[in-house]
C-alpha cells in the first residue's frame, strides 16, 4: 500500500525539465512549498548535450532570465561548457544568421530593427544558444537553493483531485498538493491521467538525429539539402539530422538500428553511403496537439504536457518557458488568496493562443518541406521574400518572439507587451527590479496619485519614481510580475485608469 504523506504541499510540479523547474523557482519566490517529482534517476544524458541538445534561446526566453537574475548565471554556465557550435558557425561566415524558416536562411543584416519600436537594448537583446543540460542545470541549482524539493527517480503514475486538494500517485508514495502542474513532457501522464483532451494534426515525417561514422565522410555535402524523399542537414564529420516523409511510422515503433539508419538515409540522400558504426540516434516527428484547456479542476499544464509540434525552429523550449513565465505569479496570487477572480483563467486565455500560433508556425514549415514540385516552387518564393527587409523582419519577430503581444484591455500599443528595459536616470535599468516576482509602477513624473494606486496593493507593486534616459514618450508605465506591460500613459497619467488595470491583475 502506497505511503501518505501528511504535508499539505502548496503546488507539487510533475517533470523536472526546464519549464518544470522555472517554475517551481516561480513559485518558491512567492513563498510557496513546491514539490518537484521527475521521472528519471539521472538529469544527465547525451541528448541534453552537443550537438543534438543545443537550444536558441527567444526574447522572451533571455528576458524572462534576465528579469529573475538568471540570465548571467545561464552564460556562465554555456562558456564553462563546450563550445557553442551555432556560434562557431556564425563566426565562419560572412553575414551572420537571424534564424531560418523549414531551413530557409534569414540575415541579420537584412533585419530592421526600426520596425520594432517599442524594444530598448537589453543585456537579453542578444539570442543566445544552450545546451539543455547547462540550462537545467543553472535552474536545478537556484530551485534548490531557494527551497523547492526535487526527488528524481519518483514519476507520477496517477491522481485523484477532489474539491480543494490533488493526490498525487508517484512511486509508491501519495503526496498532497493545492494544486498539481504536469510539466512532464508530450506524453504527460498528468495530462492523461486527468483527462484533458489534445487535439491535433497527425505526423507526416519521422525525423532523425544521429551521430554516426561514415565509409567516407567527404560522401554527403555538408549544410542542409532537399530531395526527392525529404531532407537532410550533415555536420562533418558524422553529425546528420534529416526527415523521411513517411507518416511518422518508425517513430518509437522499433529499435534504431544501424542498417535502419542507413537504409533511411541513402533513401533521403539518394547516395549509396556506408554506415560503419551509429553512436547515438534519437528520432521525433512534426506530430501538432494542444490540450484543448489548460487547467482542469486543481490540475494545471504547461510545456511539451500542454503542446506538441516538430522541433523545426526551435520553439518548443521557448514556449515551455513562457507558459511558466506566466502561470508562475498568477497561480501564486491565486494560492495566496490575493488574486482576482478571473487572474489565473487568464493564464490559458493569453497562451493558448500563443501554442496555437507557434502549432501553426511548425505545420507551415512542414508544409514548404514535402517533397514535391510544387513545394519546392513554394519555397523559392518564401526564399525571395526572406531575402528582402520586410521579409527578414517578419521572420525575425515571429523566430525570436519580439512579436508576442496579449489582448489586455487597454488602447495604448505598449500594452500587452514586454516591457522595454528602461535605463533610468539613477543608474539603474528596469528588467531587474522584477526580480522579487512583484509588479512595477514606473512613475517617469513622480505623480502621487499613482503612488497610491501602488499603495493600496499592500507590498505586491513596487512604486518606482524616476526619470528614465529614454521613456518612448511615456509618462508611467504599470508591468506585471512577468514584465508584460498592464498598463501605459503618455502626458499627464490618469490615476482611474491606473487603478483599473491595477484592480485587474492585483486585486
Amino acid at each position: 500500500m502506497p505511503h501518505r504523506h501528511t504535508v499539505l504541499h502548496d503546488a507539487v510540479i510533475a517533470g523536472a525539465g526546464p519549464v518544470g523547474l522555472f517554475l517551481a523557482c516561480e513559485l518558491r519566490l512567492a513563498g510557496l512549498s513546491v514539490l518537484v517529482l521527475e521521472q528519471a534517476e539521472d538529469p544527465h544524458s547525451p541528448l541534453k548535450r552537443l550537438p543534438f541538445g543545443m537550444r536558441g534561446l527567444s526574447a522572451p526566453t533571455l528576458e524572462a532570465l534576465y528579469r529573475r537574475g538568471l540570465l548571467d548565471d545561464v552564460v556562465a554556465a554555456q562558456r564553462a561548457g563546450a563550445a557553442s557550435p551555432v556560434a562557431a558557425h556564425w563566426a565562419r561566415q560572412p553575414r551572420r544568421p537571424a534564424g531560418h524558416f523549414a531551413g530557409i536562411q534569414f540575415y541579420q543584416d537584412d533585419v530592421d530593427p526600426a520596425a520594432w519600436p517599442w524594444h530598448l537594448p537589453s543585456p537579453a537583446s542578444t539570442g543566445m544558444a544552450v545546451t539543455l543540460e547547462s540550462f537545467e542545470t543553472v535552474l536545478a541549482a537556484r530551485a534548490s537553493a531557494i527551497g523547492v524539493s526535487i526527488r528524481r527517480g519518483c514519476g507520477v503514475d496517477d491522481l485523484v483531485s477532489s474539491g480543494d486538494e490533488v493526490a498525487v500517485h508517484a512511486g509508491g508514495e501519495t503526496f498532497r498538493a493545492r494544486w498539481l502542474i504536469g510539466c512532464d513532457g508530450g506524453r504527460s501522464l498528468v495530462r492523461k491521467a486527468a483527462g484533458f483532451d489534445f487535439a491535433g494534426t497527425d505526423p507526416e515525417f519521422t525525423g532523425y538525429s544521429a551521430e554516426v561514422e561514415l565509409a567516407d565522410p567527404d560522401a554527403l555535402p555538408p549544410g542542409r539539402h532537399y530531395s526527392a524523399a525529404g531532407m537532410f542537414t550533415y555536420a562533418p564529420p558524422g553529425t546528420i539530422a534529416m526527415v523521411d516523409f513517411d507518416g511518422g511510422a518508425f517513430h518509437r515503433t522499433r529499435p534504431i538500428t544501424p542498417e535502419h539508419v542507413q537504409a533511411v538515409l541513402r533513401r533521403v540522400t539518394g547516395t549509396e553511403v556506408t554506415l560503419r558504426a551509429l553512436r547515438l540516434a534519437t528520432t521525433w516527428t512534426d506530430r501538432a496537439h494542444q490540450a484543448t484547456a489548460y487547467r482542469k479542476g486543481r490540475v494545471l499544464l504547461a510545456g511539451d504536457a500542454a503542446h506538441i509540434h516538430s522541433p523545426l525552429g526551435g520553439q518548443g523550449l521557448n514556449l515551455g518557458i513562457g507558459d511558466a513565465m506566466n502561470l508562475g505569479w498568477k497561480l501564486a496570487a491565486t494560492i495566496r488568496g490575493t488574486a482576482p477572480a478571473s487572474l489565473l483563467d487568464s493564464y490559458a486565455a493569453e497562451r493558448h493562443p500563443a501554442g496555437a500560433k507557434v502549432l501553426d508556425w511548425s505545420r507551415a514549415q512542414v508544409a514548404l518541406m514535402r517533397p514535391s514540385p510544387g513545394t519546392r516552387a513554394l519555397a523559392a518564393i518564401v526564399r525571395d521574400l526572406t531575402a528582402t527587409r520586410d521579409g527578414a523582419t517578419y521572420f525575425a519577430e515571429r523566430v525570436s518572439g519580439v512579436s508576442l503581444r496579449y489582448a489586455l484591455d487597454g488602447t495604448h500599443p505598449l500594452a500587452g507587451r514586454s516591457m522595454p528595459d528602461f535605463a533610468l536616470a539613477d543608474g539603474r535599468q528596469a528588467g531587474p527590479l522584477l526580480c522579487e516576482g512583484k509588479g512595477l509602477l514606473l512613475d517617469f513624473d513622480a505623480h502621487a496619485p499613482l503612488h497610491a494606486v501602488a499603495a493600496r496593493r499592500d507590498g505586491r507593486i513596487d512604486y518606482v519614481a524616476c526619470d528614465a534616459k529614454v521613456r518612448l514618450g511615456l509618462s508611467a508605465v504599470l508591468v506585471r510580475p512577468d514584465g508584460v506591460v498592464a498598463w501605459a500613459s503618455e502626458g499627464g497619467p490618469d490615476a482611474g485608469e491606473a487603478e483599473r488595470a491595477a484592480a485587474r491583475w492585483f486585486g
